[in-house]
């Protein structure tokens, strides 16, 4: 009798696949050889996240969650550092491009369009104030002080920051993003789950058996390995598709952080789409915190250390589109009810920022 696999096999061949590709790499680098690469790419990324989920559930809270924000942030390290060091001094900015098309694609593009979905299904959709609240105030502090404040301070001219601010910096989105955490899994856990849950009894899937969670392991670790490597492989590739189209460098850092959300973006999505909001804006508020409250302080390390300049301060129309997007969530999400409305003006926003990225 056969045994059944403890993890899906996709999630097992994804890694798998991801490494036969990248030894082809040594023999030559073709057109086809590219395509499949990025395919294995976005496979090897989102079947990390799958075991990272599978460990969560094995340990639990808060270290699941702890989990979970780790694995992404290395991903999305591993794309910004690999691009960053293989390319020219214009990547200096890669950082603040990807960390800023990750919180611009949370907050409208992911967000609004789960609002949409669920306002065409169920008309209006409910959730927890005080968590939403929390992760929103966390979200503007670290957004101000990472990406707007760069600009304004004058020991060197913006928008880079030197090195002890640098690290200053670094340590306080530690400090709240830590604090953050520490209220949603520890303090106030009841903060982050559905309106009148704790009426009734909470429904927990059975854990994965320590075989699987082992298991998910050496698989997440496998597949980290394959998307830093990757990542620096089709690193030249990105650059030059952009440039060949004309667009600008920042649209890399979009790319990058699409691929990156994907995972979560589906989520969040799926759970929409069955009236389960709260979770929905859990997980896209709880990625957009860990994107920019943990790439940050590893991308200052790694500038401190290689002496690699990092630009954090984003232009005048990219803080305007932020301050708009921000403004316009707290608004949203102030009566604790959400409809369609607020989905298409979020995606809106998402729009603007797309078109102007690509048409400056």
């Amino acid at each position: 009798m056969r045994r059944k696999l403890p993890v899906p096999l996709w999630t097992v061949g994804a890694p798998v696949a991801a490494w036969l590709l990248y030894a082809l790499t040594s023999l030559s680098l073709s057109t086809v050889l590219v395509v499949l690469l990025a395919i294995a790419l976005i496979a090897a990324v989102m079947a990390a996240v799958h075991h990272a989920e599978v460990i969560a559930h094995r340990i639990g809270e808060p270290y699941g969650t702890l989990v979970l924000a780790i694995a992404v942030t290395i991903i999305e390290v591993s794309l910004i550092v690999s691009i960053m060091l293989s390319g020219s001094s214009d990547t200096a900015a890669l950082a603040r491009d990807t960390v800023f098309a990750a919180v611009m694609i949370i907050l409208t593009a992911i967000i609004g369009l789960c609002l949409l979905v669920g306002g065409v299904h169920f008309g209006e959709q409910v959730f927890g104030r005080y968590g939403v609240s929390a992760a929103l105030v966390t979200l503007t502090a670290i957004t101000v002080l990472t990406l707007v404040l760069p600009n304004y301070t004058t020991s060197i001219p913006g928008p880079v920051y030197n090195n002890s601010q640098l690290i200053f910096v670094a340590i306080v989105s530690l400090v709240l993003y830590g604090t953050f955490v520490m209220v949603q899994t520890v303090r106030h856990r009841d903060y982050f789950l559905p309106p009148h849950a704790a009426a009734k009894p909470e429904e927990h899937a059975e854990p994965p058996t320590r075989g699987a969670a082992l298991l998910s392991t050496f698989l997440l670790l496998t597949c980290l390995g394959a998307v830093v490597l990757l990542a620096k492989t089709l690193a030249p590739s990105i650059e030059r598709g952009v440039v060949g189209l004309g667009a600008p460098k920042s649209l890399v850092g979009i790319i990058v952080a699409l691929v990156i959300l994907m995972p979560e973006g589906l989520a969040a999505f799926r759970a929409a789409r069955q009236n389960r909001l709260q979770t929905s804006l859990n997980l896209a508020l709880g990625s957009a915190l860990a994107s920019i409250g943990l790439t940050i302080p590893a991308v200052a390390i790694v500038s401190v250390v290689t002496g690699f300049p990092v630009a954090l301060g984003l232009d005048t129309k990219s803080m305007v589109l932020l301050i708009l997007s921000l403004f316009t969530i707290v608004l949203s999400f102030a009566t604790g009810r959400t409809n369609v409305l607020q989905g298409v003006v979020l995606l809106v926003i998402f729009a603007v920022y797309l078109f102007t990225t690509i048409v400056p």
